[in-house]
């Protein structure tokens, strides 16, 4: 199928199980934050599968051809998978600056980073459970991980990179032997930090990888609109991703008005296209996300485009993500009606 349809990875809570002003209060938390859901331990997890199983069925009434778990049981993209490791203190937390420069409670590094279990796994396997489409999850990458945490054990960071990169790659794995058709690594950090990331991200990057032979995404964006309101016109860190393993690269093109001739350094990538603007609460026409496409298809082939929203879209409220998903699998048809094959 020529321009196939996902979300990044989050889709928007409901209020009944999360305080959603308390979440957009406050910068995305790396150590847990409990204290952002509404129902208490005994009837959360039922809580967060009921809306889990509401998050599928809205992608698929959107139309959308993969469909994700919307991220609906994490307080962040990543400090679930990141705060289940071995070798951190979560009781006795450090801090590390966020990328908007702000000082946030992280976890605090004081042994070798280790997967003691499998994290997400029983979320795909809920997810396969309750939908036929093609399923993505997303777990986050080893660099960005590094960067959300406080070491204070590792002689360097290339070598806590590492580690974090060995319990990614383990969780990878274990993911795709579960029935994953596309498994997400999410790693802002490295154009937040595009000199670390240079310097050995993209090698833990890479570590994450090895062996893994199904279909790998790797996420790269400036932010949530939520939270970082200005945009530069281009990548501190995106042609060095012709170098990762991952077959496909998520980038934002919308809100940053992207100047889509970097595209063309990703020769032989799928690339996901962010074509929903998510700081507009405005439903854009498919006519508007059809032309925003069609910038980068003056830099790509057909082949390699996947339409998405430039980022996760948890901070949105449900009607708007709703109306952007419907209005993007319309842009899709209009897409595959004028690049139809002959």
């Amino acid at each position: 199928m020529l321009f196939p349809t996902t979300i990044v990875g989050s889709y928007p809570q409901p209020e009944w199980l999360i305080d959603r002003a308390k979440l957009a209060g406050r910068f995305p938390p790396r150590v847990r934050a409990r204290e952002l859901w509404r129902l208490p331990e005994p009837w959360l997890a039922q809580a967060q599968d009921d809306a889990t199983l509401l998050a599928i069925r809205a992608q698929e009434d959107a139309g959308l051809d993969i469909v994700s778990d919307g991220e609906i049981r994490r307080e962040s993209y990543s400090n679930r998978f990141a705060t289940a490791l071995d070798g951190v203190d979560l009781d006795n937390p450090g801090t590390a600056l966020d990328r908007s420069g702000h000082p946030n409670p992280v976890p605090r590094i004081v042994g070798r980073i280790r997967r003691r279990h499998a994290v997400e796994v029983e979320d795909l396997k809920f997810l396969k459970r309750h939908t036929n489409r093609m399923t993505k999850i997303t777990v986050p990458g080893p660099f960005t991980m590094l960067q959300q945490a406080q070491n204070d054990f590792y002689f360097s960071e290339e070598e806590a990179a590492m580690d974090y990169a060995e319990a990614v790659n383990g969780e990878i794995h274990d993911l795709f032997a579960a029935g994953a058709d596309i498994v997400q690594i999410d790693e802002p950090y490295m154009q937040a930090r595009p000199e670390k990331a240079r310097q050995y991200g993209l090698a833990a990057l890479n570590r994450a990888l090895e062996g893994v032979t199904g279909t790998t995404c790797v996420h790269i964006c400036f932010g949530y609109a939520a939270i970082i309101h200005q945009r530069p016109s281009g990548y501190s860190f995106l042609p060095e991703l012709a170098g990762c393993r991952c077959r496909q690269v998520s980038i934002e093109t919308a809100q940053s008005k992207l100047d889509t001739k970097v595209l063309e350094e990703l020769a032989g990538k799928q690339i996901l296209v962010g074509c929903i603007d998510l700081a507009d609460m405005n439903v854009e026409t498919p006519e508007v996300i059809a032309g925003r496409i069609r910038r980068a298809l003056q830099h790509v082939k057909p082949e390699q485009v996947i339409l998405a929203p430039d980022c996760g879209m948890k901070y949105l409220p449900r009607e708007v993500a709703q109306g952007k998903l419907a209005a993007m699998v319309e842009a899709a048809k209009q897409l595959r009606a004028e690049y139809a094959r002959p």
